[in-house]
């Protein structure tokens, strides 16, 4: 692939261990794609990232059935006055009512959480009340970072506050089964079902779908009508053209998505296109994304010649895992 451009996108704050986020463009007849599976992933977990790149470059998309889809804002593991900052910026800019908060992160405790959530809680309702809208919809993200006793003793708590549902809230689906019988919080779940985990289906009340690390949106899309029960379109800190396959993901699914995880651009401090992608009126419009040529080019500039070898390989290595191959909707 030679018309493939790596890249560098400097974040406004941490997320999740990374303050930077790197990834590769790829360009071909349909237009851009986007390879940026986090530096963790095995060549053959890379191969679906490959596969959703390819779908968006060389490929097609399901017909969709809307030109908007509704999103949430997301607040990381930031401190509680950070948090009611970024939530005021939901609400007062962006228009978003469903909020997104990151919690058991590694090295915090509980009381971190509940100031994080309770700060959400007090600085989106009370923008909200300024314009009449009533009050924000509040949704946790574990990252499978609590033990089913934990998760029950955290939610018993960060339940008082109005949690919409609670996501990945144990690594496990044994412990999510435990927890789930004893909850009042409805489970989503994200990594076990992206893992493949067999009884992943069992244990949830919602499904998060995310269409690069399942290999694309026919690839995502067929898992939907599998699963046949609620599902949250959500992304993996894309860049604008990433997101695009997340917003052609939502706009194929029947009935109307709930608010979708794709408001990760304004985490950015600069994207490959300026401004970046973000929420209006807490929307965000279903298109396909070009970079513009002087932010990809500052974004090429920003990721120097070694780490740019290293996607390069990264992206070798996933087409020989077999991203070629598992690739649905791919013109011949």
């Amino acid at each position: 692939m030679h018309d493939a451009v790596p890249y560098a996108l400097p974040l406004t704050r941490r997320f999740r261990g990374i303050t930077v986020r790197e990834g590769l463009l790829i360009r071909g007849p349909s237009g851009w794609g986007d390879f940026a599976p986090f530096d963790d992933y095995a060549p053959r977990g890379c191969a679906l990232w490959l596969a959703s790149a390819v779908e968006a470059a060389f490929g097609t998309w399901p017909e969709p059935r809307r030109e908007i889809v509704p999103v949430n804002a997301i607040v990381p593991a930031v401190s509680a006055q950070d948090a009611a900052a970024l939530a005021r910026q939901a609400v007062l800019e962006h228009g978003c009512t469903t909020i997104k908060v990151k919690v058991a992160a590694m090295g915090e405790v509980l009381a971190d959480d509940e100031a994080r959530v309770a700060a959400v809680r007090d600085a989106a309702d009370s923008a909200l009340a300024s314009s009449g809208s009533g009050t924000a919809s509040i949704r946790l993200d574990a990252n499978g970072g609590w033990s089913a006793d934990d998760a029950a003793r955290a939610l018993g708590r960060l339940g008082a506050y109005g949690i919409e549902y609670v996501e990945q809230p144990c690594a496990t689906v044994d412990e999510t089964l435990v927890l789930r019988r004893a909850l009042d919080i409805p489970v989503a779940l994200d990594e076990s079902v992206r893992f493949g985990d067999p009884r992943a289906f069992e244990a949830a009340d919602i499904v998060i779908l995310k269409a690069a690390p399942l290999g694309g949106v026919n690839a995502a899309l067929a898992l939907a009508r599998q699963w046949g029960g609620p599902v949250v379109v959500s992304g993996s800190l894309d860049s604008a053209v990433g997101l695009a396959s997340g917003l052609a993901l939502a706009a194929a699914l029947t009935g109307d998505p709930p608010a979708c995880g794709l408001g990760t651009g304004a985490l950015f401090a600069r994207d490959v296109i300026a401004p970046p992608l973000v929420p209006f009126d807490g929307h965000m419009p279903v298109e396909r994304i070009a970079p513009d040529l002087d932010a990809l080019m500052a974004a090429r500039d920003l990721i120097g010649d070694q780490r740019a070898r290293w996607w390069r390989q990264r992206l070798a290595d996933a087409w020989e895992a077999g991203g070629a191959g598992l690739v649905d909707g791919l013109d011949a």
